[in-house]
């Protein structure tokens, strides 16, 4: 056409079809030229073809923008030059679209690539897999650690360990776990921490395997080398006098049998000497076998029988069960809970014993205190952990000791045994919670526990 405007190009497709209809109708009407006749009626139709086809060229070119969009094939170009304003418009919106999804498809592209080499090169092995077991992501460190060049499903991982690939479909959203696994005679830790994602409304698991082997062995060494010190010095302190005192003992009997054999009467200073030997031996001794039973007595923890209680009720028992302590002791007894209602699943015998435990501590620090003061508090943390503090306005922990109070038989306190925070820490591990302390000499001694 020599018309490249669409408009012009309409109307000079709608006159020349009104032309050819009147030449149709002319022949059809007033002439016998029916062959001529015949070739306009072709002509017609193949003008309101070509006509419908021109206008709606507009709309595959639509169809073909929205297809290379759902492709994601920018390749296309859209060329409307010279057909008017409108289709100028047109095609710099199409343009602009392209741009816009070529731009986002790049970023989109640069972000996977990034993203993929982070987790290609973090130490840590993760592996993504669905709730069938099939692997959708596993990095280079997973397949290091697991010894395997591609994983394509979890239940391939029995013949590596059986207890490992189990623990893995076991696991929760926000879960550890610790599994032990043994690969050519090579011990090994594995730390597990699984969280939950959906993708294309399908499920997967995340989850984060590391070898803490070395590290966990490292501080069971720092772990022994203090419980060592400490029973060698209890042990100790109680042996030294013994020995000494058995030495004593045995001179005073090898005297006292020289006094016999040469007929002397039995010095009475002697054998009263030998009596209160032996009776420090035997409260020495005493001694001793109450240190290994508290020993003992710390290693065997029951099983938490977990409930839901108030924290008010708790609290209420604990104040009724040192009433007569706190009043002993002159003390300012406090207790806030926010909100009142606020409940916890926990074994409330076993806390109740940690809390005797720390208000028996904090007793203790505010002894001679002017203005003695304990508060007992609970209250929800930032991330909705329920949290309760033993506050006391005592001395303070010195800071050499603040990594000392918890390891077993540590004690500040005269005829302390050393084991209530120990004991204390274990229960509440046994609750998957912790306990901390915080200390400011002569302000305030918090003790934390966060369930």
């Amino acid at each position: 056409m020599i018309y490249k405007s669409f408009r012009l190009n309409c109307v000079f497709r709608i006159l020349f079809l009104s032309s050819t209809f009147f030449l149709f109708f002319y022949l059809l009407f007033k002439t016998a030229l029916y062959s001529a006749t015949f070739i306009v009626g072709a002509i017609i139709l193949y003008q309101i073809y070509a006509l419908i086809r021109y206008v709606e060229k507009t709309n595959r070119d639509l169809t073909r923008f929205f297809q290379s969009i759902k492709y994601s094939d920018f390749s296309q170009t859209f060329k409307y030059s010279g057909l008017g304003s409108s289709f100028d418009s047109l095609k710099s919106a199409f343009t602009e679209v392209a741009d816009a999804f070529r731009k986002a498809r790049a970023e989109k592209e640069e972000h996977y690539q990034y993203l993929q080499t982070v987790v290609q090169h973090v130490g840590i092995g993760l592996i993504a897999f669905q709730p069938d077991g099939e692997v959708e992501l596993i990095n280079t460190a997973a397949k290091r650690l697991l010894r395997v060049p591609r994983l394509k499903n979890i239940k391939s991982l029995e013949s590596f360990s059986k207890p490992l690939m189990t623990k893995l479909f076991q696991l929760k959203s926000r879960e550890n776990a610790l599994v032990k696994v043994e690969d050519n005679n090579e011990l090994m830790h594995l730390a597990l921490y699984s969280t939950e994602f959906k993708l294309h409304g399908q499920i997967f698991t995340l989850v984060s395997l590391q070898n803490i082997h070395s590290e966990l062995e490292e501080k069971e060494i720092e772990a022994w080398q203090k419980l060592i010190r400490v029973l060698t010095h209890e042990i100790m302190n109680s042996i030294t006098p013994i020995v000494s005192l058995t030495s004593t003992v045995n001179g005073l009997i090898n005297e006292t049998y020289k006094i016999k054999a040469s007929g002397k009467k039995y010095d009475v200073d002697s054998l009263n000497d030998i009596q209160q030997a032996l009776h420090t031996i035997r409260k020495r001794s005493q001694g001793l076998l109450h240190f290994v039973d508290a020993y003992r007595n710390l290693t065997v923890i029951p099983k938490p029988n977990f409930q839901i209680f108030p924290v008010k009720e708790l609290f209420t028992r604990a104040e009724q069960l040192m009433k007569a302590n706190i009043e002993d002791a002159g003390a300012v007894f406090e207790v806030n809970i926010d909100p009142q209602t606020l409940e916890l699943t926990a074994d409330p015998e076993l806390i109740e014993q940690v809390l005797i435990n720390l208000q028996l501590n904090a007793l203790q620090a505010v002894k001679g205190k002017k203005n003695p003061r304990i508060n007992l508090d609970s209250h929800l943390g930032e991330r909705g952990r329920i949290i309760i503090q033993v506050i006391d306005n005592g001395p303070g922990i010195p800071e050499e000791n603040m990594e000392k109070i918890f390891i077993p038989f540590f004690s500040t306190k005269e005829g302390g045994s050393g084991i209530g925070l120990s004991l204390s820490r274990q229960i509440i591990r046994l609750h998957k919670g912790a306990i901390t302390v915080h200390s400011e000499p002569n302000v305030r001694t918090v003790f934390t526990l966060r369930f």
